[in-house]
């Protein structure tokens, strides 16, 4: 498949994505510029992601605590993609209220889906938030395997 580079004005920088062919909404790539928490990075450009269909302990939210395990999943998701190059791909809903895209996460060297991966080792509860469901599925799934075994935050908090 041939990828077409476009300038995407929204990301303030005007970084480049790499727009193919995806799921439902598309995909782009783009490299993580820095990880905010367990669920949510900034591309480079300065383009906000959050997570679709994943939860992971408030590390940064205004006026509220640190939540247990919040460090540790913020600490995994920085292992898996920060500076990396990864593959977005989207469901229904581009947006959430934040203005935050919204979108399923692979790491580009290797295909790991990073949402996925939260999940399974217990950094991360689902959260499924309709019409973005493509893996809320695989997520349950995810999750039961992980409380079960006490991986994560199953055996922490």
């Amino acid at each position: 498949m041939l990828a077409v580079l476009v300038a995407v004005a929204a990301l303030g920088g005007g970084a480049l994505l790499d727009r193919g062919a995806g799921g439902a909404g598309g995909a782009e790539s783009a490299r993580v510029q820095r990880v905010v928490d367990g669920d949510t990075v900034v591309l480079a450009g300065g383009e906000r992601v959050r997570y679709i269909g994943v939860d992971t302990p408030e590390s940064v939210k205004p006026g509220e605590p640190v939540q247990c395990y919040a460090k540790a999943a913020g600490r995994a998701n920085e292992r898996l993609v920060e500076g990396q190059q990864v593959r977005l791909r989207f469901d229904a809903e581009r947006r959430d209220r934040y203005g935050r895209l919204l979108a399923y996460v692979y790491r580009a060297r290797d295909g790991l889906f990073v949402n996925a991966e939260l999940v399974r080792r217990g950094y991360a509860t689902t959260l499924t938030i309709p019409p973005n469901v493509a893996h809320a599925g695989e997520f349950r799934r995810l999750a039961r395997s992980a409380r079960r075994a006490g991986r994560g935050l199953w055996s922490s908090c």
